[in-house]
């Protein structure tokens, strides 16, 4: 049980006693309780007390009166306790400590019938409030003079507690210099007073920070604390000291006007006025001394006042006395001495005598190009001086007389690096501090043709589109020369070179001014496909210099050529009529498409697509080799006339493409397929009339064009200088490139022996296509059907070259 459950029993016991022994003598029902009990304590039982029925309790409806707007107390109605509803503060409920008892009056009414009881309840009081200062902090000033033992008032502490619980005593912070001493007032009251037991010295210490404590009587003891400032009040009992007695300044001669020489400091312990302090010369200073240098009375600095000779005073010695500003002022004094130093005050001169400029770039080492001259009117080390210039610059100095120096040309010059020089020429003296002057001059250089004009880059190489504009810019040449004016200016050439009789300055042009080149003619990549040549850059100096670069031109291929169908073959027009027998099997060989491209690789690529097929699911084309194929055999409901148009498309962008349409006719009879006529017997005869024909007339223009051939070849032999590498003829049907399609495309030279060797075999000839030792051509012969493998028809017979 806490201790103040225990101590309110025994007060609620003691006065209960006592309330039934007086309960005919007074209406009042007294009860005593402590302050600050927890809420729902029971103080009493009002069903005992008051002798009434706890049965007709809450019937009867007992209430309690409210005291100052609160309800402290209340009744349970079902045991007929009273207990407290609210803590109750004595402090707040009797704050008047002269008042010793604190009473609580409660009325309680009931009714049916009305009746009212008066009920008492004295609080008591409990040590739950600590002593507490009405001012945390306290300040006082005493003066450092004040005397032992004087007295100066503190501030009380104050308890809402009374009797033992309040104020009992104060406790100071140990102090060498404070006590203290407890009063008690009349009232009961307790303060304390400050007592000083030691002399103070504000220079020492110039506040003391004490801590005073004041405790109660209660148990257990509480305690507050508050803090007290004294300051220390200064008295004028220090005299000024100067940092030093004695002073020795060293001050050059033409020292500037105004200039400081020493700033003197003096300190005075004291504060306030007592610490102010006045400069000032004594009676001991001369009053040449005191012309010559100005003391301020503020701050103590002394300045030059007048301009000072080395010549005229030596020596200046000055007394100083510094004087405070209080009531009885105290003063100090030192002594100052200035001794004036001789300084080196004349500046070295230099003189250009002569100076040639502007000078070629090539000018000679060691070529004199200026003299110069230089004095210094001071003496001794004063009046030695040094010249020299940037460590930098190709050029040196040179003495050639006494006081007297040439500037010579160290190292080769090179205009295009650095086109002039600013050379600025120092003399120093030998004083302290030295004194220097200098001098700048500036040298131009004068170009001369000494750099050949440089392309940026050594070999170019251009790519050209073919079929370009005769005109057409091809590119910018330009070549750089860092020489000046005339030696600057370039002329561009084309150097001359022939190619098939072809002289370069027909095939390109180039602006002598700026180095544009350009296209004379279009070119045809199927005819050129690169040029090399050489353009040189001439610069106009004298003599002039030159350099070239090598220039590759590379013709682009364009697709400009449309492929060429070879096969089948077709004596008029574009249309092919081949007869197949009604019987075929399925994947024979119906015809095969072969086309040619005399464009590039890339652009030479051909894929052949149907354009047109009467029955989609009777042939078949392969898209890189070009066989038409059956997909199936005939049958009875299949048209017996059937057209086939086979584009062939090449890869460039946009693709060209060329047709050929083949109108296939059925017969009954057992006609040999292209895949069988390759294999019948060298004595069968295939011959007839229409075949006749066209073998002749075959013959006839072979003949015409071998003739052609050969008075081109003889007009071509006849001239005097015979070209080197002819360009191949566009219109030939041989293509000298040996583009390859994989797979089984034929290359281009051998589609075209294959579409030689289809038309042969329908004219009733076997074509045999024979290499000429050392495998560089072939040699083609036509020969009949009936005659052997031995025997060649003269008259038939033709001769095609291919050179590897």
């Amino acid at each position: 049980m806490e201790p103040k459950a225990r101590l309110w029993l025994r007060y609620v016991s003691i006065f209960v006693f006592l309330a039934a022994v007086f309960q005919t003598a007074s209406a009042v029902t007294h009860y005593t309780i402590p302050e600050e009990m927890d809420e729902g304590t029971v103080v009493a039982n009002l069903v005992s007390d008051l002798g009434l029925d706890l049965k007709s309790l809450s019937k009867r409806k007992v209430r309690l009166d409210v005291v100052a707007n609160k309800k402290y107390l209340d009744v349970n109605k079902d045991t007929g306790e009273l207990y407290i509803l609210e803590r109750i503060d004595r402090e707040n409920l009797c704050p008047i400590k002269s008042v010793t008892t604190c009473l609580l009056k409660v009325d309680a009414t009931l009714e049916n019938p009305i009746r009212m009881f008066n009920i008492e309840l004295e609080i008591m009081d409990i040590n739950d409030n600590a002593p507490r200062f009405r001012r945390d902090t306290m300040h006082l000033d005493i003066s450092e003079a004040t005397a032992i033992g004087e007295r100066f008032s503190l501030t009380n502490a104050v308890d809402p507690d009374t009797g033992s619980n309040s104020v009992k005593a104060y406790y100071l912070s140990e102090s060498d210099h404070f006590s203290i001493e407890i009063q008690t007032g009349r009232d009961g009251s307790k303060f304390a007073d400050l007592i000083l037991k030691k002399s103070l010295d504000r220079e020492k210490q110039a506040s003391h920070n004490l801590i005073l404590t004041a405790v109660d009587g209660g148990v257990p003891a509480r305690s507050g604390t508050a803090s007290i400032i004294v300051r220390v009040l200064d008295t004028n009992d220090n005299a000024p000291q100067f940092d030093e007695d004695s002073y020795t300044i060293n001050l050059t001669e033409n020292a500037p006007i105004g200039s400081l020489v020493v700033k003197l400091n003096a300190t005075d312990r004291d504060e306030g006025s007592n610490s102010d302090i006045i400069y000032s010369f004594s009676l001991y200073t001369s009053e040449k001394t005191q012309q010559t240098f100005s003391l301020n009375p503020e701050d103590g600095e002394i300045r030059v006042k007048e301009m000072i000779n080395y010549e005229d005073f030596r020596i200046y010695d000055m007394e100083v006395i510094a004087t405070d500003k209080g009531a009885n002022s105290l003063s100090g004094k030192c002594k100052v001495n200035i001794l004036v130093t001789d300084m080196n005050d004349n500046h070295p001169e230099i003189s250009i005598k002569s100076f040639t400029s502007p000078v070629k770039e090539d000018i000679a080492v060691n070529t004199v190009i200026a003299v110069v001259s230089v004095s210094d009117k001071d003496s001794g080390e004063n009046g030695q001086v040094d010249i020299h210039i940037s460590d930098d610059l190709p050029f040196a100095l040179k003495e050639s007389s006494d006081n007297y120096y040439e500037l010579l040309v160290s190292e080769p010059l090179d205009r295009e690096n650095v086109p002039e020089y600013d050379i600025t020429i120092t003399v120093t003296d030998r004083g302290n501090p030295p004194l220097s002057d200098n001098e700048t001059i500036t040298l131009e250089l004068l170009d001369i043709n000494d750099n050949v004009p440089q392309f940026p880059q050594t070999f170019y190489t251009i790519p050209v589109m073919e079929n370009n504009a005769p005109g057409a810019l091809l590119s910018s040449l330009t070549a750089i020369d860092p020489d000046l004016h005339e030696n600057q200016y370039l002329v561009y050439f084309i150097i001359e070179k022939e190619i098939v009789n072809t002289s370069m300055s027909m095939l390109f042009s180039i602006n002598p001014e700026n180095g544009n080149l350009y296209a004379l003619k279009t070119f045809d990549y199927e005819i050129e496909k690169e040029f090399l040549f050489h353009i040189e850059a001439r610069d106009s100096g004298v003599p002039p210099l030159s350099s070239n670069v090598t220039v590759h031109i590379i013709i682009m291929d364009q697709n400009d050529n449309t492929p060429l169908i070879v096969s089948p073959w077709r004596a008029h027009g574009s249309v092919v009529e081949e007869k197949i027998p009604r019987s075929t099997d399925k994947g024979t060989l119906i015809a095969k498409v072969i086309a040619i491209d005399s464009d590039s690789v890339h652009n030479s690529r051909i894929t052949y697509q149907f354009l047109h097929n009467t029955d989609a699911t009777l042939f078949s084309l392969d898209q890189y080799n070009g066989e038409i194929r059956t997909m199936r055999m005939f049958s009875y409901r299949d048209s017996r006339h059937q057209q086939l148009v086979v584009i062939a498309k090449d890869n460039g962008e946009p693709a060209l493409s060329a047709t050929v349409t083949i109108k296939l006719s059925t017969v009954e009879t057992a006609l040999k397929t292209y895949a069988d006529m390759t294999e019948v017997p060298l004595g069968y005869d295939i011959f007839s009339d229409i075949n006749l024909y066209l073998v002749i007339g075959l013959g006839s223009v072979s003949f015409l064009l071998l003739i052609t051939i050969l008075v081109t070849i003889v007009l071509k032999c006849q001239k005097t200088k015979p070209s080197k590498a002819a360009p191949p003829c566009r219109n030939s049907v041989i293509s000298e490139r040996n583009s390859t399609i994989a797979d089984s495309t034929l290359v281009s030279n051998d589609a075209y022996w294959y579409s030689l060797f289809l038309a042969e075999t329908r004219k009733g000839k076997l074509v045999v296509r024979q290499p000429v030792p050392k495998g560089a051509r072939y040699v083609v012969s036509s020969l009949p059907r009936s005659t052997g493998l031995t025997e060649t028809s003269d008259s038939a017979a033709s001769t095609l070259q291919y050179s590897k």
